[in-house]
């Protein structure tokens, strides 16, 4: 794979990454390719925080693949700062290629990079293949996560 390259997004490559989003059966009901303002101002927001990194995947010029890392210093575990992995997308052309160990790979790397102590991250339950995916790469499923629509 080593004709990918790591980068950080630029609002150019929101399309393509909201496209990606979408493009599964959970990410289509909650994505709208119609209007990427609202996509457009969240990119600006994250663009601005040093602790988010919004990054893609590219090969020969074009997007395959998005993952968002987030650094979260913490007093917990003795004030350990944390990295959560978010938004991990593949373009369907590019699955089952190796890019997603090589995505999830920088994002470890990175976190390491950035003093993180535990790197954590969640998985829809109807996702089996992307859980199968994380526990191979090491990641444990230790929690049972909880959310609340606003």
């Amino acid at each position: 794979m080593s004709d990918i390259q790591i980068r950080r997004a630029v609002a150019d490559d929101v399309p393509v990454i909201v496209a990606m989003l979408a493009d599964d059966p959970l990410g289509a009901q909650r994505e709208s390719l119609g209007d990427l303002t609202p996509y457009l101002s969240a990119f600006e927001r994250l663009d601005g925080d040093p602790n988010q990194h919004l990054v893609v995947a590219v090969r020969e010029k074009h997007v395959v693949g998005t993952l968002q890392l987030t650094i979260i210093p913490g007093l917990s575990r003795r004030g350990a700062t944390r990295s959560i992995i978010e938004g991990v997308r593949i373009h369907a052309d590019a699955r089952r290629s190796g890019l997603g160990t090589q995505l999830i790979q920088w994002a470890i790397d990175e976190s390491r990079r950035q003093g993180c102590q535990l790197v954590q991250l969640t998985s829809d339950a109807t996702r089996t293949d992307a859980q199968r995916f994380y526990k191979r790469l090491g990641f444990v499923a230790s929690h049972v996560g909880f959310k609340l629509p606003l």
